[in-house]
């Protein structure tokens, strides 16, 4: 596996596979990656004959008072990861590399609606550093395919609409969450957990599927689903930031005739955070 830090290192090395007529697919990661993310490359091997994984810790979308500082870095264990999976480049840059005149003179790339509720009003901003961060690498690699975990189904719906208004063109494939044994989410934040807090969050998954069960029992009321599993996840010694029943591409809140739902929820175990979500057809 190739690694490169700089955008020119890295644009001379695509050039050279573009011009066998390799196809490419991107992996963009924060890394300290775990068996979700090692899925993404996989899929992306499926996909093209080339797979760029990327690693940066994108200061652009973490907030005052979050843990940019804090948030794990590993990367002699990810490039091991990366090379067992078939990845043939990862692109590891400085943050001076990506914004070389600082955060506050960068061009920001702002994604109207799907960005504005749920994870986008408890973290203003976060999603702008998201789609900032995004539409540069897809301008970098210029791939054929780009793969996202559905974990954060929200920023797969803003990276999606991303590459449409701007006409990316990139075919983007979503991977669904990636669990352990007990259902949980897979998470570079699950290591933050106590194992007191480890046994507590399983109850977001499980009220997730419990809510959906309802839905599709026949239980139309949104509004009170929403509350009841606040209630739960609250009992549990958790602090809720939002449980949402919402239609899947616009995320507003779901009508009772929408088909196609997503119920997402994000909850404080102590200091981390963790978001979860899963979708249903009626």
């Amino acid at each position: 596996m190739k690694i490169c830090h700089t955008a020119s290192e890295l644009r001379s090395t695509l050039r050279n596979w573009r011009l066998e007529g390799k196809t490419i697919a991107l992996v963009p990661t924060m890394g300290n990656l775990h068996r979700g993310h090692i899925r993404l490359v996989e899929k992306a091997g499926d996909l093209a004959d080339i797979v760029v994984s990327t690693i940066f810790v994108n200061p652009m979308q973490f907030g005052r008072n979050e843990d940019l500082d804090k948030y794990p870095r590993t990367p002699e264990a990810d490039i091991e990861k990366l090379t067992a999976a078939g990845c043939h480049l990862l692109f590891a840059p400085t943050v001076r590399e990506m914004y070389p005149a600082g955060l506050d003179l960068h061009t920001v790339v702002s994604v109207p609606g799907v960005s504005e509720r749920h994870c986008g009003a408890s973290r203003p901003g976060h999603f702008d550093g998201v789609a900032t961060v995004v539409s540069k690498l897809f301008n970098l690699v210029q791939p054929d395919h780009a793969v996202f975990g559905l974990k954060d189904y929200q920023q797969f719906q803003v990276i999606r609409k991303m590459n449409a208004d701007l006409c990316f063109g990139i075919e983007l494939t979503g991977v669904d969450t990636e669990r352990d044994e007990n259902g949980l989410a897979l998470s570079s934040r699950n290591g933050y957990l106590s194992t007191e807090q480890k046994q507590q969050v399983f109850t977001i998954i499980r009220t997730l599927r419990d809510t959906a069960e309802r839905i599709k029992a026949g239980e139309r009321d949104y509004p009170a689903l929403e509350q009841q599993a606040r209630s739960v996840i609250e009992s549990q010694g958790l602090r809720p930031d939002y449980f949402s029943i919402c239609h899947a591409e616009t995320l507003a809140p779901a009508h009772t005739e929408d088909k196609h739902l997503v119920i997402l929820a994000a909850a404080y175990a102590g200091t981390t955070r963790l978001i979860d979500n899963i979708q249903l057809r009626l």
